[in-house]
């Protein structure tokens, strides 16, 4: 039995469309290394960043928790001594891509004037790192909050990079895109977890 063209032209389409990569797949890859690691917690080292970065976070313990997991969200709580006010949020988004937010808490759950900043991933980065430039909401936040923080200054130009390499690191790292000199980055041992913290602050 001899195929149409048509049929011919169809089953060719298919055909490459299965071969074809899916441009989701390292985000998704990512996402799975990510949500495996729920409800561990890992004890962190501060291996870039300047003064004022090791006398407010090298100095002390630095655990990160990832505490509360669904399809579509992940909380990752990262205390810094008997601080617990900060909390990563990663969300998967409708159409494909993935969000970084900063859940920023006062002790008494309310929350602090600069906080939900991070941003959207513009491309589908790699099955180990995914990155996360300002978006324009933080941008203007920054901007409106300037004045009394100074070290916001540049914030807008904020690329955050997240890294999980399965069985070895968890890394969290920031820099700025105009000034290469500025960076931040913290890797978390996967291979030795730690007892579980407390909650942070405002997600009893």
């Amino acid at each position: 039995m001899r195929h149409t063209p048509l049929l011919a032209i169809a089953l060719a389409l298919t055909l490459a469309a299965c071969d074809r990569p899916d441009a989701t797949a390292p985000q998704e890859t990512f996402w799975a290394s990510l949500a495996e690691l729920c409800g561990g917690a890992y004890r962190g080292t501060l291996t870039e960043g300047g003064e004022n970065a090791r006398e407010s976070f090298g100095s002390q313990e630095m655990i990160m928790h990832v505490r509360h997991c669904t399809d579509d969200r992940i909380d990752v709580p990262f205390h810094v001594g008997e601080n617990r006010s900060r909390t990563w949020v990663f969300t998967r988004l409708e159409g494909g891509g993935l969000r970084l937010k900063h859940d920023h808490r006062h002790e008494d759950g309310t929350e602090d004037a600069i906080t939900m900043y991070g941003g959207d991933t513009v491309d589908t980065g790699t099955a180990t790192i995914q990155e996360f430039p300002a978006d324009q909401f933080s941008i203007d936040m920054f901007a409106a909050h300037m004045a009394e923080n100074p070290g916001l200054d540049g914030a807008e130009f904020n690329m955050w990079t997240v890294e999980v390499r399965p069985g070895e690191i968890f890394a969290y790292q920031l820099t700025r895109t105009h000034d290469p000199d500025t960076r931040f980055r913290v890797e978390f041992d996967l291979t030795t977890p730690v007892e579980a913290p407390p909650a942070a602050w405002g997600h009893d």
